[in-house]
């Protein structure tokens, strides 16, 4: 896929990726690569050749982000102002199989021990972005599985991200 809002996730996926692993979550504003270029004209130098391409779209991390109580908060928290044409989300997750899922203790505290704990779990990182036209991309990085070439990609693989990052253009 070659289309800017794949381009501007796997960038981002990539960038995140170089911190390693066990980061808070990360927030980047997706911007107009052209209108950033226009107004930092220092970072043309060092756009790779899909970046001056029509409608490539370039990530700007946001720094200071609100105290909030879950990423659902925090997500409600935010607007964008007009300039901003999508957003990108990266957040680290542990999964384990549903069936452990079932098992867990009703407590969150013990239920996020026990997941933790847990012998099949498996540490995974989300990059998730959206478009104010609703399109939208989800990557997955497995620890496990650690290299650029084995980022899965799609559509729906975290509805309820895509569905409140795409909220806060409303």
């Amino acid at each position: 896929m070659t289309d800017p809002l794949t381009l501007a996730a796997l960038d981002t996926e990539r960038h995140v990726a170089r911190a390693g692993w066990d980061q808070p979550l990360r927030l980047f504003a997706l911007v107009p690569t052209a209108e950033l270029v226009a107004q930092e004209p220092q970072l043309a130098a060092g756009l790779e050749t899909h970046d001056t391409a029509e409608g490539a779209l370039s990530a700007v991390e946001q720094d200071d982000l609100p105290e909030a109580d879950g990423v659902e908060d925090l997500l409600a928290r935010i607007a964008w102002p007009e300039q901003v044409a999508g957003c990108a989300l990266a957040l680290e997750r542990i999964v384990v199989p549903p069936a452990a899922e079932r098992d867990l203790p009703d407590d969150p505290t013990r239920a996020l021990e026990a997941v933790a704990a847990h012998a099949d779990r498996q540490d995974v990182r989300l990059v998730v972005a959206v478009t104010r036209d609703g399109t939208a991309r989800c990557l997955l990085r497995q620890r496990a599985f650690d290299s650029d070439d084995r980022v899965a990609l799609g559509e729906d693989i975290a509805p309820g991200l895509v569905h409140a990052l795409r909220a806060t253009f409303d």
